[in-house]
């Protein structure tokens, strides 16, 4: 009688699967040979695969893929924020080519929109590209400090050009975004994906003229070097999918101290 409570007990959690009946009959027919009870293991792989289907759900066919996901997101790698304007709190370097102790290192733009620069002082930064920056330090260090200077001015992180990453990786959050990025930087930043990811199904989100786009591309594919890796841009949304099969097989081995106990 405690036999047939703790199969019933694990029979019922697949019953919101919708297939309970049929599986509980291939289960009776599946018995050992000499043996009028079921295999625990032949039990546990039925629960789970009932559980399996629960959670399975397709790409909605807005979200393109192969050769329609790289004409959405495109191929090439973005070049950094050459057209951003630079906000408070931006982290930025200036470097002065050959003058080590007369640049910037991963400086914050303070509240007021300046950076502090060597010699001549507060700079307004806030507003300004990379290179209208540049230009602007350039004019202003020559020729009283210095004699046609080569600056070079990279904004390292922006407050407002984030990238989100979620579903199955390891530490979903939103990051920013430091000059060009792709998406295995972006899932980098997550620490990767976790064992049940679906590789094949990462989708990048992304606005595009007021509208939402959505891409899925196939990770094990850009780490063999057969796609490209598309490039990220601040404001995305990285998602990336659960694996069934994976996800299965991790509830098998989890399940094992179920099967101890429900061994005949």
């Amino acid at each position: 009688m405690r036999r047939l409570d703790r199969r019933a007990k694990v029979g019922g959690l697949c019953r919101s699967a919708g297939n309970t009946r049929q599986s509980h009959d291939h289960f009776r027919s599946t018995k050992p040979r000499g043996s009028g009870q079921a295999h625990p293991y032949i039990l546990v792989l039925i629960t789970l695969g009932g559980l399996s289907a629960c959670v399975s759900a397709p790409l909605s066919p807005d979200i393109k893929s192969g050769e329609g996901a790289y004409n959405t997101i495109g191929t090439s790698t973005p070049e950094g924020f050459d057209n951003y304007k630079i906000e408070p709190h931006d982290i930025i370097s200036v470097n002065i080519f050959q003058e080590d102790q007369l640049s910037l290192k991963n400086a914050e733009v303070d509240p007021a929109g300046n950076i502090m620069m060597p010699l001549i002082g507060p700079t307004p930064a806030v507003g300004k590209t990379t290179a209208e920056l540049s230009a602007d330090l350039t004019r202003r260090l020559s020729p009283t400090y210095l004699k046609s200077p080569l600056i070079t001015v990279v904004v390292n992180s922006s407050v407002s050009q984030k990238v989100i990453v979620q579903g199955e990786v390891n530490q979903p959050g939103a990051y920013p975004i430091k000059g060009g990025m792709t998406l295995l930087e972006a899932l980098s930043l997550a620490k990767g994906e976790t064992r049940t990811a679906a590789l094949k199904k990462v989708v990048v989100f992304r606005d595009i003229r007021g509208e939402r786009k959505g891409a899925v591309f196939d990770i094990k594919a850009i780490r063999s070097g057969s796609a490209a890796d598309p490039p990220i841009l601040g404001n995305d949304i990285v998602v990336v999918g659960f694996s069934n099969a994976r996800g299965v097989w991790e509830d098998i081995m989890k399940s094992m101290p179920l099967i101890n106990l429900i061994r005949p």
